[in-house]
């Protein structure tokens, strides 16, 4: 065991890229539970998102454009699932998971075409002075632009959804439906609204772990990263603010395993791959029972005019 094969600056860079597709997927079921809807699909959507976003990179030679096929398709396949479950009322729980069986299935099919065809990468952002530091540049400031996206999103979402009129008007929606509609707020279109933006930061999550972490095309590349984001949607309280807390714990711990499996560190390789679930799920279960329950009044129920 030689635990100095460990680069601290390089553990902690690694645990912000593992960290990222979990925080997006997580921060876009947020804003579609705080409008009462639960869509257990997420798992689906992100691998959509990231087979169509590892096709359209190849395709037309730049991971942007991938970045944003994989956020329109991821959006508009949450589309389908929000007008089954808004308009035709279906059951939301079993609409999800057959969203995430179809998702795994056409993707799996797409994922044909691809082989072992690989990506360009993203250029890492520059920052002047900083990204040039010797121990804190290659930790925090030597990253791509989506990193830095998913935690601006989430100040931004932690904002819209406590200071902003239109947060507040989803919040109304997703606590009590039918007061929502009394006062002449249109629940359907808010609804439809904050689905297919969970849908496209889902996208972007897949993507990111298909352009990102795994420049390739595998069978299950997603791997249930979309099921981890729906457990901490729910252990962080529907709190954008704690929903980042919980991801970044999770590509932390996943990270820390893997260095210790090369580290040769004298525990069973079974114990350390299920010690990021197992960890992560402690803490979050202890924050949530420690705040005061925060799900939303409507959340799950359909909505009848």
């Amino acid at each position: 065991m030689d635990l100095s094969t460990i680069n601290p600056a390089l553990l902690v860079a690694s645990l912000m890229i593992s960290a990222t597709p979990i925080l997006l997927a997580a921060l876009g079921e947020t804003i579609v539970e705080k409008s009462g809807v639960l869509n257990l699909g997420v798992e689906g959507m992100m691998i959509i998102g990231a087979v169509v976003g590892l096709f359209s990179s190849i395709h037309f030679s730049n991971p942007y454009l991938g970045f944003v096929f994989a956020a329109i398709f991821a959006s508009i396949f949450s589309g389908i699932f929000g007008i089954m479950v808004l308009y035709f009322k279906s059951n939301q729980v079993a609409t999800g998971l057959g969203l995430t069986l179809v998702g795994l299935g056409l993707s799996s099919l797409i994922g044909e075409f691809l082989g072992s065809q690989k990506t360009e990468l993203l250029e890492p952002v520059y920052f002047p002075f900083l990204s040039d530091l010797k121990f804190i540049g290659p930790m925090f400031f030597n990253h791509d632009i989506l990193l830095y996206f998913s935690i601006l999103l989430t100040l931004i979402l932690y904002i819209f959804l406590k200071f902003s009129r239109a947060g507040m008007i989803l919040r109304a929606v997703g606590e009590n439906h039918d007061a929502a509609h009394a006062l002449g707020y249109n629940v359907q279109l808010v609804r439809m609204l904050a689905i297919m933006f969970g849908g496209a930061c889902s996208g972007l999550g897949g993507a990111y772990i298909s352009l990102v972490r795994v420049p390739q095309w595998t069978d299950g590349l997603t791997a249930g990263t979309g099921w981890i984001a729906l457990a901490i949607v729910v252990f962080s309280n529907w709190n954008a603010s704690k929903v980042i807390l919980g991801a970044y714990l999770f590509g932390g711990i996943t990270v820390l395993q893997l260095n210790l499996q090369a580290a040769g560190v004298k525990i069973p390789v079974e114990v350390l791959s299920m010690s990021p679930y197992l960890v992560t799920i402690c803490v979050l279960v202890f924050i949530s029972v420690n705040g005061k329950n925060s799900s939303p009044g409507s959340l799950g129920k359909t909505f009848h005019i």
